[in-house]
């Protein structure tokens, strides 16, 4: 029986004379018994939730769909969240006042703290209980939260009442805490109510009907953040599956989804455009709007949504520093329990102040403040993040819009270049993208600085301005230094830029370059320019070490200053909890200001690229009044496929034409016969390109419908102007371009019909749109698309059109050419076709397209003679007129003149002539005549063509070339795969998750050793004394300011109490504590002046030791990077020949840019910072653990969870950049592609399909960005909860174990920069992880072999004069390309005699060239040998062979620099004999011709020169070099027959007596050699003089000869 009553003693307390329980005054007069009236409702929630939540939970299935967790928000959900969780706070501090309150009464007091308890837990079981009702959206549960609410709102409110009613008021904590009970039961009961008003579930007939937005629906979104509830959003709980199951394999594109509506392109562009419009008033239609009030417009909220997070993360981050002041302070003083608290109806009653100064209760509040700071501030970066991402999204599109309007002229007279276009896409979006990101700095710092300078004086007076003063005199350096960094930074690129320029032209000649041996003459120059950049590297280095050394040295300074001043101006040191709240201040305080900076440059960056951009959004657009104008003033809109016409008529464009649009159709149909046989017409047209000087005059012209229409006329007299003043890309200064029967507003776009219903059957409409334009433009331009996709170019695939087009085009032999057919992938990063094979291509896709008139633009100019014979017979008579499909053909060939209908003859800008060919004869004799004589020409120039192997041949060759050497790439398909294969044999789900999340210590010791051994050693030593120190520097501060309170105390009682509690304190501190307790007082200032002296002593060595470190980590970098890049340029360079064949030259050009400028620039910061912030958080840890052994129990789950948090992360977060690297760049090929093509895709009218592509990959990236920045915010909620706990833990171990103050003040500050460093050393691992890649990349070429350049005899043994004879011998020779591949050469056995003629012939593939490159040990002689002048050349030194013969190829090769320096780079020969190798190379007048002679600027690859000529400096080159033996491999391909005649003979004669080897494409070539070789599958075949094989009948060289004739 007395068990009940025992737990009621324990519930009111165990007062003896047994008042607890007397009712006499009344039950609600019992203070005890109104306290257990309000445990009822918590109980009864509890009571009805957890049977529904277990059967709910039991029930539900966990593989529910992922959006059903999102389900939809209920009204007032944000409003709930943030109720509940103050009711949480609440029920915290009436929990700990009840504790505290129980301290002092006699016995333990239950209800005090218990219906605190049961509150807490009842609200945590209600925010779980609505989470899980929402997701299941089952509104009719709610009912119970709502009884919940009103039931603790009544007994809340009785227990106020009765408060009120004893005069409790105010001033105590109780009274205060119950009034905000009462408020936020009313408020979640308001929310409740409101929840009935809007979805009617209960007393109303009809329930609201609701569906989830529309995203939700969408099972594409993955990016839930905007749906999910508060909790998560506030931790990203939704991005867990994502992270957690990166481990597993890796994220794809797939993976991460779609963005939702809101932050899509589309959506942020038409908010950006309607604010931007917004501001072109009625009154000032052409004042320009300011884009900073439409990006305010558009964006203001989100981005005071983020300045208001921030200033509550700033405002609570003050809470550190003062919770450690008071936590230190109520240490110190003894705490005294037996103050007097006021007791009303036999409860006790504490005042607020009283509760704020148990160190426990603050303690916590600190871990409660800390927790609220991280979360504000990551939900503020977020923000800010999303609002920048969208704008960004915004401005490409807007950018996108504006280059599709751009006039042409602008382009192409330079106003705008492709340069500035694709800077303003890369460059200027991205600043103001970032500068949203850290434009609620820019208000937040100001106001974080001012308030920590406010409280720093009321810590510790004037002298704490001082230390503040040096904080911000500092600031102006720190602004400075950045500036100079970004200076030094252009200054680099432009170094890099040349020495890039360098590599690549290496790289693209490194076969001539071999040939002649002259690798080192251009490798040293690269080296040259390396070397200039390295220099401004060393200076970028300086400046960045200087900025890291100012941020660390800063505080230490600051610091130092102020008690230096706060003993001079008080004559003592602070005590323990000032001084270490003002340490844990000035560390605050140093993060503005360094951060100012970088936030002040971004401004003003910002402000510049606004100011491009601005004038870029105004700048001129393509005339409204061309015949174009209905599509082109669509808005982005027409995407969205549901687009009425009504959508074309545009608000913008003037009302006369929209009169006419209408009028148009019904007055054409009275008429039919006078329209129908025009197609188009120009009456009386005056055009011009932007300047008022009109290019075309008096332009009179019709083109019939359906008919063959060709503009000839001499280069530049505006033929090509006229087609595209008829696509309305001109200026129209004069008179009108017709076109027939079109309505002009009417929007043409795939399929839609044309709404002239004129005689024609709805089926026809149908199949072609009216008077649509197909156009093949001069410079051929291809989109970054397979093959297949540049030919249908958007239109439906028909496979007999698209065969017959291949077929007309003759694109087939190339296309069986490529790797994966019409499937590969071509344009700008694709495979490099040539001129006439991207023209094809373009005349192709003009053919395929479904349209009335197509408009071609010299399309034979990069063909040969019997491909525009094809063209012309199948593709254009055939194809096109079958079609009946009109054709403006401009053309230079004139005999094709006669399968013209009509002929239009321009000459300087205006018409000469128009009609039939019959007409211009019988009315235009002269004329006639003119044409007639040039035709003639022509037709010689054709007969000598068919002679010559085609020029497509020889392109088709190099295409195969191309190939055939990767065929070898099986083996390496892709570096990145074999690299994966390296790793991991078997493809074990372990294994691949293994080495997901190793880091590559490999690959960092490989990075560090070139860097060197001793540049390694000091940074490490360095570090390490420099965060010894620096903990010293806080160590001794803890002492002196403690040695002053123990002092004090000591003299004051009982010398026990010098070290309160455990006695594991370290004995010196006893001695020195004891040192004080026996000296007098009065020892006091010397004592100071010396604990002063060791202070400064210490904060300068530390200082020291900053700018050391600093600056070792960085010259580390240098060093590694110069190392690095030596060995790669020298490997490379002296690899052998095969290397290049099977390694895309882009691969090879990645090691010297991309990766190159990562090992420069990024990696260092990466590796300070990592190395900074990891030692940061060991010495802070080491500090805790040292003053409170008890914290390292905590460690042990904490490091666990560290360790889960960062594999995972960094595993997520290389996925996620490489996705948002990859994504990218297509979005910025898209742009230059668009800018390179903007007359062929207006011509098409394709503006809207390019749109929606543009906003396709403006979305993908930007979703990869999303979830990278929502990956890199998970990871920081979760440090900073970790470092909070570390706080916690470290407090509340302090608390235990009650060392004195100053050690605890020291703890708990090194705590607090913990939470600050611990998310770096993440993200810096796995940034440094990505990084590394490009080391090991690198490092994957270092292993490559190089070519045995030594040989086994001595450069000296070989005669200086060798080979004087040109003696060759091939006794047995073999060949092959690699160990791996079949032998090109096949025991081939051949003399050739000194002075002797030779011509090999024979079909592609058969080995001639490589023949060729055995002469030069080239390739692999793996049997046999050649031997020249007696020495077998496979003993020779590479250098010495190779210099000594000399070869001309192919391909001519010229180099960007002077003609000098590509005849004879080595400067070995005098100007006569370079003037009389270009004599015979019949180059002498050109040359003289030209400004400055032999110094005459060649550009980058010859472009200067005609391929003619550069083929004959090629000639020349090898004419320098008096050697023996010349060997030209088909050297004359590329030269017209008339220079060739010449040629052959000057070879015959300044070679008369030197032995010449000429492999042949042309067998009338070496008709007239001594000796012909004919080869066929790297065999001899024939081997004889020409006149005797000509006279085998069934011979091959004599078939050859036959076939050429």
């Amino acid at each position: 029986m007395l068990r009940p009553e025992d737990e009621g003693l324990s519930f009111c307390g165990n007062n003896v004379s047994g008042e607890a329980y007397s009712v006499s005054g009344g039950v609600l007069n019992n203070g005890c018994f109104v306290d257990a009236l309000n445990l009822v409702p918590h109980v009864f929630l509890l009571f009805i939730t957890f049977p529904i939540l277990f059967i709910g939970w039991g029930s539900q299935s966990s593989k529910v769909q992922i959006h059903h967790n999102t389900w939809l928000h209920f009204p007032g959900h944000n409003m709930r969240w943030i109720l509940t969780f103050s009711l949480l706070f609440v029920h915290v501090c009436e929990f700990a006042e009840g504790i505290v309150s129980t301290k002092t009464m006699d016995t333990n007091n239950l209800h005090l703290y218990m219906p605190a308890f049961m509150g807490f837990v009842a609200a945590t079981t209600s925010v779980v209980y609505y989470h899980n009702i929402e997701t299941s959206n089952f509104p009719k549960l709610l009912l119970v939260l709502f009884i919940y609410w009103v039931l603790a709102f009544i007994t809340k409110s009785i227990k106020l009442w009765k408060y009120t009613e004893y005069n409790v008021g105010p001033r105590h904590l109780r009274f205060c805490i119950t009034a905000l009970l009462v408020i936020l039961y009313g408020l979640l009961m308001g929310v409740e109510v409101n929840v009935i008003r809007v979805r009617k579930y209960v007393f109303f007939a009809n329930p609201q009907k609701v569906k989830p937005p529309e995203d939700l629906q969408d099972l594409g979104v993955r990016f839930l953040q905007p749906f999910v509830n508060l909790l998560s959003k506030a931790t990203y709980w939704w991005m867990n599956p994502l992270i957690m199951g990166a481990h597993k394999r890796p994220i794809e594109l797939r993976k991460i989804g779609k963005l939702p509506i809101a932050m899509r392109a589309l959506t942020n562009y038409l908010r950006l455009k309607d604010a931007y419009e917004d501001q072109r008033t009625a009154e000032d239609p052409n004042q320009s709007p300011s884009i900073w009030r439409s990006v305010y417009r558009a964006f203001g909220r989100p981005i005071l949504l983020s300045s208001t997070f921030r200033y509550l993360a700033d405002l609570l981050g003050f809470a550190g520093p003062l919770c450690i002041s008071g936590i230190v302070k109520n240490m110190e003083v003894d705490n005294d329990t037996s103050q007097v608290t006021e007791s009303y109806f036999g409860v006790p009653f504490m005042s607020s102040a009283k509760l704020l100064q148990n160190p426990s209760v603050l303690a916590v509040l600190l871990f409660l403040a800390l927790i609220l700071q991280r979360t504000f501030l990551q939900a503020s970066y977020y923000v800010s993040i999303e609002a920048g991402i969208n704008l960004r999204g915004a401005l490409l599109a807007m950018i996108y819009n504006k280059i599709l309007r751009l006039s042409t002229s602008n382009l192409s007279m330079g106003e705008m270049t492709l340069g500035q276009i694709n800077n303003l896409v890369a460059i200027e979006t991205n600043q103001l993208m970032w500068f949203l990101f850290l434009c609620p700095n820019l208000w937040a710092m100001p106001v974080q600085i001012v308030m920590g300078v406010i409280l720093l004086y009321y810590l510790l007076g004037y002298s704490a301005l001082v230390g503040a003063a040096v904080i911000v005199l500092l600031a102006p350096i720190q602004y400075l230094i950045a500036t100079k960094l970004a200076d030094t930074q252009k200054i680099t690129l432009d170094h890099s830029t040349d020495r890039l320029k360098k590599t690549t032209e290496i790289l693209k000649g490194i076969k001539m370059l071999k040939l002649y041996a002259w690798e080192n003459i251009f490798s040293d120059s690269v080296e040259e320019t390396r070397g200039k950049e390295l220099t401004s590297l060393r200076t970028f280095a300086f400046y960045t070490s200087m900025s890291i050394f100012m941020n660390a040295a800063i505080p230490i300074a600051a610091v130092l200053s102020t008690f230096v001043t706060h003993i001079f101006l008080d004559g003592s040191v602070p005590s323990p909890s000032k001084a270490f709240a003002a340490l844990a201040l000035f560390h605050i305080l140093v993060t503005p200001l360094f951060l100012l900076s970088t936030v002040v440059r971004f401004a003003v960056k910002a402000l510049v690229s606004v100011e491009k951009l601005g004038d870029f959004l105004q700048s001129d657009e393509i005339g409204d009044d061309s015949w174009r104008n209905g599509d082109m003033s669509i808005p982005f809109e027409a995407g969205k496929k549901n687009l009425g016409m009504t959508k074309a008529i545009n608000r913008k464009q003037p009302m006369r034409y929209q009169m006419d649009n209408y009028e148009q159709p019904s007055r054409r149909q009275m008429r039919p016969s006078e329209t129908e046989d025009v197609a188009l017409k120009v009456s009386n047209g005056f055009f011009t390109w932007g300047s008022n000087l009109s290019t075309l005059s008096d332009i009179n012209i019709r083109i019939p419908t359906g008919q063959l229409t060709m503009i000839v006329g001499q280069v530049g007299c505006g033929k090509s102007s006229l087609l595209l003043a008829l696509l309305g890309e001109m200026q129209t200064i004069d008179g009108r371009v017709y076109w027939s029967k079109l309505p002009e507003c009417q929007m043409v776009h795939e399929g839609n019909i044309s709404w002239s219903e004129t005689e024609e059957s709805d089926g026809d409409i149908r199949s072609k749109n009216r008077y649509s334009v197909a156009y093949a433009a001069q410079k051929s331009w291809l989109l970054n698309a397979t093959l297949e996709e540049n030919i249908t170019f958007g239109s439906p695939f028909s496979k007999q059109r698209y065969k017959a087009v291949i077929e007309a085009c003759s694109l087939q032999p190339d296309i069986d050419l490529l790797p994966f057919g019409d499937q590969t992938e071509i344009g700008e990063r694709g495979i490099n076709l040539s001129g006439g094979q991207r023209q094809r291509i373009c005349v192709g896709r003009a053919l395929y397209q479904n349209t009335n008139i197509v408009l071609l633009d010299d399309p034979f100019s990069a063909l040969d003679i019997h491909l525009s014979d094809h063209l012309m017979q199948e593709g254009i008579l055939k194809f096109l007129q079958d079609d009946k499909r009109t054709v403006i053909l401009v053309t230079h060939k004139l005999q094709y003149l006669i399968h013209a209908d009509w002929i239009i003859a321009m000459k300087d800008g205006s018409i000469l002539r128009e009609g039939t060919l019959k007409d211009i004869q019988t009315h235009d004799v002269e004329l006639y005549d003119h044409w007639k004589t040039l035709m003639n020409r022509q037709d010689q120039e054709l007969e000598k063509d068919i002679q010559q192997d085609s020029q497509t041949t020889l392109e088709r060759k190099t295409l195969r070339r191309a190939f055939y050497s990767r065929e070898a790439k099986s083996q390496m398909d892709d570096e990145d795969e074999e690299e994966e294969e390296e790793e991991e044999e078997d493809d074990d789900m372990s294994m691949t998750s293994n080495r997901r999340s190793k880091i590559p210590w490999r690959v960092c010791w490989c990075y560090l050793s070139s860097g060197g051994f001793f540049m390694v050693f000091l940074m490490v030593s360095s570090k390490l004394l420099k965060h010894s120190v620096i903990v010293a520097v806080d160590y001794w501060l803890a002492m002196w300011t403690s040695s002053k309170t123990n002092l004090s105390a000591s003299n004051g009682t009982s010398p026990a109490v010098n070290i309160s509690g455990s006695p594991e304190v370290q004995t010196d501190l006893m001695e020195q504590t004891d040192f004080y307790s026996v000296s007098d007082i009065n020892s006091r200032p010397q004592a100071d002046s010396h604990y002063l002296l060791v202070f400064a002593i210490l904060s300068a060595s530390g200082i020291t030791l900053c700018l050391i470190t600093s600056l070792t980590v960085e010259f580390l970098g240098v060093s590694a990077a110069t190392n690095l890049h030596h060995n790669l340029l020298n490997k490379i360079i002296h690899a052998p020949i095969r290397f290049f064949d099977i390694t895309p030259l882009g691969q090879i050009l990645n090691r010297f840019s991309a990766d190159t400028n990562i090992i420069d620039q990024h990696i260092p910061p990466t590796l300070e910072s990592l190395t900074r912030s990891t030692l940061l958080c060991l010495s802070a840890i080491g500090v805790i653990s040292f003053i409170t052994p008890l914290f390292l129990i905590a460690l042990v789950p904490l490091g666990i969870a560290f360790y889960f948090i960062q594999k995972y992360f960094r595993v997520a977060s290389k996925d996620l950049q490489d996705l948002d690297d990859s994504t990218q760049l297509p979005l910025l090929c898209h742009f230059s592609e668009t800018a390179e093509g903007l007359t062929t895709i207006r011509a098409f009218r394709h503006e809207a399909r390019f749109k929606q592509r543009m906003l396709e990959l403006t979305d993908t990236n930007n979703t990869a960005y999303l979830f990278l920045s929502a990956a890199n915010r998970w990871l920081e909620v979760r440090t900073d909860y970790l470092g909070a706990v570390i706080v916690l833990t470290a407090a509340g171990a302090s608390i235990w174990n009650q060392p004195y103050g100053g050690m605890v003040g020291l703890g708990l500050t090194y705590a607090l920069t913990v939470t600050n460093y611990l998310n770096w050393v993440v993200r810096n691992l796995a940034d440094l992880e990505v990084q590394m890649s490009a080391v090991k990349k690198v490092n994957s070429f270092l292993s490559t072999e190089s070519e045995n350049y030594e040989g086994l005899m001595d450069a000296s043994q070989v005669p200086e004069d060798w080979p004087h004879d040109g003696e060759i011998k091939i006794q047995d020779l073999s060949v092959r390309y690699d160990p791996m591949l079949k032998p090109v050469l096949k025991h081939v056995n051949a003399y050739i005699e000194p002075g002797q003629k030779v011509g090999i012939c024979g079909r592609t593939g058969s080995g001639k060239s490589s023949l060729s490159l055995a002469f030069f040990n080239m390739v692999d002689i793996f049997e046999g040998k050649i031997i020249i002048d007696g020495i077998d050349i496979f003993k020779l030194p590479l250098p010495t062979l190779r210099s000594r013969l000399s070869i001309i190829l192919q391909d001519p090769v010229l180099f960007s620099g002077s003609i000098r320096f590509n005849l004879d780079p080595e400067r070995m020969c005098t100007d006569d004999r370079l003037w009389e190798a270009l004599e015979i190379a019949q180059l002498k007048n050109m040359v003289k011709a030209l400004p400055g002679g032999l110094d005459a600027v060649v550009t980058e690859g010859g472009e200067n020169f005609s391929v003619g000529q550069r083929q004959l400096f090629c000639l020349a080159r090898a004419f320098v070099r008096k050697s023996s033996i010349l060997i030209m491999d088909e050297a004359t391909a590329s030269i017209d027959m008339a220079t060739e005649n010449i040629l052959q003979k000057v070879v015959m004669t300044a070679f008369a007596d030197r032995t010449v080897v000429t492999i042949a494409h042309r067998v009338q070539s070496i008709l007239k050699a001594d000796l012909v070789i004919v080869m066929k599958r790297g065999n001899i075949l024939e081997y004889d003089k020409p006149e005797t094989l000509l006279e085998q009948e069934g011979g091959m060289f004599a078939s050859f000869v036959k076939a050429d004739l």
